[in-house]
Formats: structure tokens, C-alpha cells, sequence
């Protein structure tokens, strides 16, 4: 799904004028629950929105594989959140507090497969509704300043030039290759294996 302009350059001078405001962010945000696992020599970096439908056939069909590889400790695994519509920042939060806590790869992924079963609904698009779903799912979310970790977000979706979702972006022996769409995904995830 290629980003609205407008929406993205918004979100984005929200987030650069926040991380001005604070002061930088880069040290403050290193103790937070940012959406990275594993400490393997390949590093993959997962650009997906839960409102986007390419990204949500994706998910189920790479989260197998990417799990395997990190069991295996194969890959570092970063999970970025992509502002492409109106309640992509609210999901994004929200998934960002669950980590907070519990700060786990199955959380990660339970917590992902939520918000896409949730982006659906009518229900999953009110904040009161979502925050209900979580508590019916049983799952736990702590609320705290986000700002350096969406300073993170804004860095890495910079440095990778994403324009569209979703992306992948896989560094391997100091090359970076840059896969766009479900099936090229697919395909250059499970190279790796």
C-alpha cells in the first residue's frame, strides 16, 4: 500500500518536532520496548501497517518463518509500524504498550495478530473498544511516553526509504536489499532459512 503524502509527512513532522522538544531521544529511548529480537548476523526489518490488506495476508504466512529463524538465532528481527492511515498511530501505540508489558516475541506476535483481527472491525477502530479486547485477550498494556520510540520508527523509515507497505528490508554481510509486496517477502525470508 503506497502512503498518502500528506499523512506521512504530518505524522512524521509530529514525530521529528516531539523528538526536538525532547531534546534528541536516542539515549532515552534505549531502555524502552522497542520491537526488536534476536542477535543473529542477519538483520531483518519487517515494515507493515495493520490496516494495509497486503500486509495482513503477509504476517500470518511469515511470522512461522521468522520464528524459526530467530529460534535458531539466525536473524535480529525488527518490527516497524508504518503511519500510512488515520488510526495506524493509535495501533502503534498500542502495540508499543503491550510490549512495555511484556516484552516477548510471543507477545509481539500475539499482541500483532490482535490488532489485524481488530483492524477489521468497527470495534478494533474506537480507542475504548481496543483497550476492551485487549483485557478479553488477556492482554497487558502499560502506558508510557512514546516519543523516542517513534523517533526510532521515524529513523529507521528514513534510513530505509519506505514509501510503501509491505516492506522488508534485509542486511546481510554489509549488503542491504530492499523487498516491496507479500510474495517477494515470502521469498527473500525464506532464502535466508
Amino acid at each position: 500500500m503506497r502512503f498518502k503524502n500528506t499523512l506521512l509527512s504530518g505524522l512524521l513532522a509530529v514525530i521529528v518536532a516531539g523528538v526536538i522538544a525532547m531534546g534528541g531521544g536516542a539515549a532515552e529511548g534505549a531502555d524502552k520496548p522497542f520491537p526488536a529480537f534476536g542477535s543473529g548476523p542477519v538483520e531483518v526489518r519487517l515494515y507493515t501497517d495493520y490496516f494495509c490488506p497486503p500486509c495482513r495476508a503477509l504476517e500470518p504466512l511469515v511470522e512461522p518463518i521468522l520464528k524459526e529463524m530467530l529460534k535458531k538465532n539466525q536473524i535480529r528481527l525488527t518490527l516497524v509500524d508504518v503511519p500510512n492511515t488515520p488510526n495506524s498511530p493509535f495501533y502503534a501505540r498500542r502495540f508499543l504498550y503491550a510490549l512495555k508489558a511484556k516484552h516477548s516475541l510471543e507477545q509481539a506476535f500475539l499482541v500483532r495478530n490482535t490488532l489485524i483481527e481488530a483492524s477489521l472491525s468497527e470495534d478494533g477502530k474506537k480507542p475504548d473498544r481496543l483497550e476492551g479486547i485487549f483485557k478479553a485477550k488477556g492482554i497487558p498494556y502499560e502506558v508510557f511516553d512514546l516519543k523516542p520510540l517513534f523517533a526510532r520508527y521515524n529513523a529507521l523509515l528514513t534510513e530505509d526509504g519506505i514509501d510503501r507497505t509491505p516492506t522488508c528490508v534485509i542486511v546481510k554481510g554489509g549488503q542491504k536489499n530492499k523487498f516491496i509486496g507479500k510474495d517477494d517477502i515470502l521469498k527473500a525470508v525464506k532464502a535466508l532459512q
